[in-house]
């Protein structure tokens, strides 16, 4: 069994599985459902292709950072000002940091990290105005998804590692959620599994799930999730 893992990490993430009309939530941690349109874009597939390959791969996430709930309240007119469009708030979960996994066979696990490297289609994290803060840094490796969750370093941000609950310990309890048989001790079901992404028939069926704790090591490094960036935006506005 292969698992490929992502490190989700951006300054807003949006993973709905309930939204309706004006209320768009988000859950505290991606969904399955979002998380595999994200690997369909990556490899340019339609939302009428059939997700079939990707809704048997197994899933699971590890919160590393969980970020803190926001919302925003949007109005909309149209471009005359006649009319008013509906209030909708939508929420959204800020600075958060997660571990992603999914496994299935080597095949495809390979060919998505490949595409992962090189998307076909522009990628988010779970909504459009949500773009990754970086490279989602795609990594394959052999075994389960819970021996992938358990052995990768903690991928928080310095600021959170240094946090007075954290600073001082070698290894720090995180959150996962894992896919497993419905029977299993503990599961609880999701309307999360991705049947159809088609817009005129969208459809999602239920999952089960089992949340639960591991605990991860601090890396060497000091845990910065993403590669140093040589780019300094404000560099034009500097002064001699």
């Amino acid at each position: 069994m292969s698992v490929l893992l992502l490190t989700l990490a951006g300054p807003l993430q949006s993973w709905g599985s309930s939204s309706r009309f004006v209320r768009r939530g988000t859950e505290s941690a991606p969904t399955k459902s979002g998380v595999l349109g994200l690997l369909a874009a990556a490899q340019g597939r339609r939302r009428t292709d059939s997700l079939e390959d990707l809704a048997r791969l197994r899933f699971g996430v590890r919160i590393d950072q969980p970020g803190r709930l926001v919302r925003d309240f949007q109005t909309a007119r149209s471009l005359d000002g006649r009319t008013t469009m509906p209030l909708s708030y939508r929420f959204y979960v800020a600075d958060a940091v997660f571990l992603v996994a999914v496994d299935g066979d080597g095949t495809l696990i390979d060919a998505l990290a490949d595409a992962l490297r090189r998307p076909a289609f522009p990628l988010y994290l779970g909504r459009r105005s949500c773009p990754p803060a970086g490279p989602l840094l795609p990594k394959v490796l052999d075994g389960t998804i819970e021996q992938a969750l358990a052995a990768e370093p903690w991928a928080a941000k310095a600021w959170y590692r240094e946090s007075p609950a954290a600073r001082n310990l070698a290894e720090v309890p995180v959150e996962t959620v894992i896919d497993c048989p419905p029977a299993a001790s503990g599961a609880v079901t999701l309307r999360d599994q991705p049947i159809s992404f088609d817009p005129q028939r969208r459809e999602y069926g239920w999952r089960s799930v089992r949340y639960g704790q591991v605990l991860v090591r601090r890396s060497a490094t000091g845990g910065s999730v993403l590669p140093p960036d040589p780019h300094d935006p404000m560099a034009a506005l500097e002064t001699a």
